[in-house]
């Protein structure tokens, strides 16, 4: 077996410039993590993912759905998830605690929310009409954020977990997130994972950050632009001690590598958490 086909536990988030490569080699890789929006319109990508549903789990991740929007959710945009969801039987189905829409324009961004109370109910509400909708559990994701609001009355890992109660949604833990998040605001990544309802986290994010410098100071950048730094990955490890074996992925969305080095990053990672999970490769 070569190097970039060994056995690991966690999944990959597959784009389009690998996806041939990806079919022709079909590696060994629990799960698989598409981009919803991508895939919405037919076509070779929805193509691909008929191909492919065959050999793996596909989760399907949403950046558009728009929980935390007082403008509400699209209701068209969401019966088109729930189509193909339903169509490649989506293994889950996942967005961010943002707000993607502004006046009645798209963002093509995540927009953090204001962590209150008044938010938690809006976003309560647009997960219920969402899981009804889809007629599933969905899981909601923390976002990166570089600075706060004045409105903020608690950190993401609290107000998540009192989204899951309310809603029965599931947490979609990025760790690089929440390291990102973390470190911009003068916090302590272990201090804000420790908040995360350990029986509410369905799946673990991982993914590379960049360090720039401006007039403010130092902040870190969530890019996904290249292989998770050694404290992400100690902050996963913990993650895993706190939360059990849940799923995990990597994630790298720009400046992608071949794709034996994605496989490879995504066997690297399991190197940190061995020890709880009690295997070893062959």
């Amino acid at each position: 077996m070569s190097a970039y086909q060994q056995p690991s536990r966690a999944g990959i988030g597959l784009r389009a410039p690998h996806v041939a490569a990806f079919q022709a080699l079909r590696p060994y890789v629990p799960f698989i993590e598409v981009h919803t929006e991508n895939h919405l319109c037919g076509g070779p990508l929805r193509a691909v993912l008929h191909d492919l549903r065959r050999d793996y789990p596909i989760s399907l991740h949403c950046v558009g759905l728009s929980i935390g929007s007082a403008q509400g959710i699209d209701y068209a945009h969401l019966q088109r998830v729930r189509a193909l969801a339903e169509e490649i039987e989506a293994y889950l189905v996942s967005d961010h605690l943002s707000a993607a829409t502004l006046g009645g324009i798209y963002a093509n961004d995540l927009i953090p929310v204001p962590l209150s109370e008044e938010t938690l109910d809006l976003a309560v509400a647009h997960v219920d009409l969402i899981q009804d909708a889809l007629g599933r559990q969905m899981l909601v994701e923390n976002p990166s954020c570089y600075i706060g609001y004045e409105q903020d009355e608690m950190d993401e890992g609290i107000f998540l977990s009192e989204l899951a109660r309310r809603s029965g949604c599931g947490i979609l833990c990025d760790v690089n997130n929440i390291f990102v998040t973390a470190n911009n605001r003068g916090t302590s990544p272990r201090t804000l994972l420790s908040h995360f309802a350990p029986s509410a986290v369905k799946q673990i994010h991982i993914a590379g950050h960049a360090t720039e410098i401006d007039d403010i100071g130092t902040v870190l950048v969530d890019t996904h632009d290249r292989r998770a730094c050694d404290e992400v990955l100690a902050l996963y490890a913990g993650a895993v001690e706190t939360f059990g074996n849940v799923p995990a992925l990597v994630e790298w969305d720009s400046m992608l590598p071949e794709l034996n080095v994605l496989l490879d990053e995504a066997a690297r990672v399991q190197t940190y958490v061995q020890p709880q999970l009690g295997y070893a490769y062959a």
